[in-house]
């Protein structure tokens, strides 16, 4: 192995053939009540040191692995200041110029210290595509789930995105506001992407593999995570209040019963159409069975 990480360690999908560069250590904010991600010891956050960065970046272009694309790990990378951030892309740009695109993880909170230039600055080395977990966009079930942020400062973390020139990859959560939240769970969410106007936006169904017990405690005691069809309509819902021009729409996670792929609008309706079959007809589509679903 070229470089030594710190397990366990996290990235998109689409990122399965990128170089995983582990700049963070963890995440800052870490209280999100849905999240086990860094919950362990060795997972407390921190940032790498500068020179193991740069020893990382130098072991995998002197293998000569063909690189043309690098995922800055952990989940925080955008909490680093400006300066850090723009030396890592330098070192990238210097040693792999071969790489097309730079992306990271993005918690809306790490860009109010960022200026629209020093993100263009960043777009022009090569960081084009940040993943923002915005969740929900339910100010209720947000305060729930201890995310630290609203709606507006969602948006204007995605509109601050847009205008630096980078595209946004934006992640919401399907079945987070349990069944007592789950209508205007998902109205509000797709208002945000209406708002937003995403270049990219995927679904996932929430997952406690550890137990549910911290979400009953900010659920008045019990989350309750909708069914198999509650999460179809609460899909549908969205879908159907969405009113995108131009966005690349992603429901394929592991999590997912039922995987849905398009374009929106163009596609608006044919995905309706799937999501009407799998609550009316279950058994004349392809679902995702339980054992299918394991992350």
């Amino acid at each position: 192995m070229l470089i030594n990480y710190i397990e366990p360690v996290f990235r998109p999908p689409s990122e399965w053939k990128s170089l995983i560069l582990q700049v963070t250590n963890g995440c800052s904010w870490n209280q999100c009540s849905f999240c086990d991600m860094y919950t362990q010891p060795q997972k407390a956050f921190r940032a790498q040191k500068l020179d193991k960065v740069e020893q990382d970046i130098l072991a995998v272009a002197q293998s000569g692995a063909p690189v043309s694309r690098v995922f800055l790990a952990d989940g925080d990378a955008m909490s680093l200041p400006f300066a850090r951030l723009e030396a890592i892309c330098e070192l990238i740009h210097t040693h792999l110029p071969q790489v097309t695109r730079i992306s990271s993880y993005c918690l809306p909170r790490n860009l109010n210290n960022k200026t629209p230039e020093q993100l263009a600055r960043l777009r022009e080395l090569g960081l084009s595509l940040l993943y923002v977990g915005c969740e929900s966009g339910d100010d209720e079930v947000l305060t729930k789930i201890q995310k630290g942020e609203t709606f507006e400062s969602s948006l204007a973390a995605l509109q601050k995105i847009r205008a630096a020139g980078m595209k946004s990859s934006v992640m919401i959560l399907n079945g987070l506001g349990g069944v007592a939240l789950s209508q205007q769970h998902a109205i509000n969410s797709a208002k945000l992407m209406n708002a937003a106007q995403p270049d990219y936006l995927s679904t996932l169904v929430v997952t406690l593999p550890l137990g549910t017990e911290r979400m009953d405690a900010v659920f008045d005691g019990q989350f309750q995570l909708p069914d198999q069809l509650g999460l179809f309509q609460e899909m549908h819902t969205l879908l159907d209040h969405l009113e995108l021009e131009q966005t690349i729409f992603r429901s394929d996670h592991a999590s997912n019963y039922l995987v849905l792929k398009g374009v929106l609008g163009k596609d608006k309706a044919k995905l309706l159409a799937q999501i009407a079959l799998a609550i009316n007809a279950p058994r004349s589509i392809p679902l995702r069975q339980e054992w299918q679903r394991g992350l």
